[in-house]
């Protein structure tokens, strides 16, 4: 919980209906029963309201914005990725470093914008310094499934995960909340 939360013991469940309504999602069960619940066991962020709407704890921001829509796959959006970085404005390009300049700071908002769509439909969970956080996506396929952005250092966002070499697919938020985000990361994550 940070000093922008208010503490309370957890939203009832007719502030989480609330919630829901306003922001146009529904929680996956197992997340919604763990903060009607109070966070026995872990502390997660947890959605509150504050004077501007419905928010989330912590320092790195949950995209109310975007939050109805589908949580994308991190393989869905490569292309784009390679794509995007392949328009970067090069010097070499223009005639006049403010006009390169300027090209750049416009591919750069480009870029900033683009990035926030990678958590589209996803609240941050937790947050583990270095801007590394733990997602839970709410919404499309993937709702109720948790994952590690750790684009802070290698821009990609990873499943979390029993089995990664096996293949298992993203836990769940039940599954995740018990051994946490550092005991399901891929083989190698450091």
């Amino acid at each position: 919980m940070t000093a922008a939360e208010p503490e309370a013991a957890g939203p009832t469940p007719a502030e989480l209906d609330s919630a829901e309504r306003e922001l146009g999602v529904s929680f996956p069960a197992e997340y919604r029963a763990h903060l009607l619940a109070g966070s026995p066991g872990r502390a997660v962020f947890r959605p509150y309201r504050s004077a501007a709407g419905w928010t989330w704890g912590g320092a790195l921001p949950t995209r109310i914005d975007l939050l109805a829509e589908p949580f994308p796959h991190p393989d869905s959006y490569a292309e784009a990725d390679l794509a995007l970085d392949a328009r970067e404005p090069r010097p070499e390009d223009f005639a006049e470093g403010q006009a390169h300049l300027a090209a750049w700071r416009a591919w750069d908002l480009e870029c900033e914008e683009w990035e926030g769509r990678k958590t589209a439909g996803a609240v941050v969970l937790e947050e583990h310094g270095c801007g590394f956080a733990t997602l839970l996506a709410v919404t499309g396929p993937l709702a109720g499934t948790v994952w590690w952005d750790g684009r802070a250092t290698c821009d990609r966002i990873v499943p979390l995960s029993t089995d990664h070499l096996g293949g298992a697919g993203p836990v769940t938020f039940g599954a995740w909340v018990g051994p946490g985000s550092w005991e399901l990361l891929p083989p190698g994550w450091s």
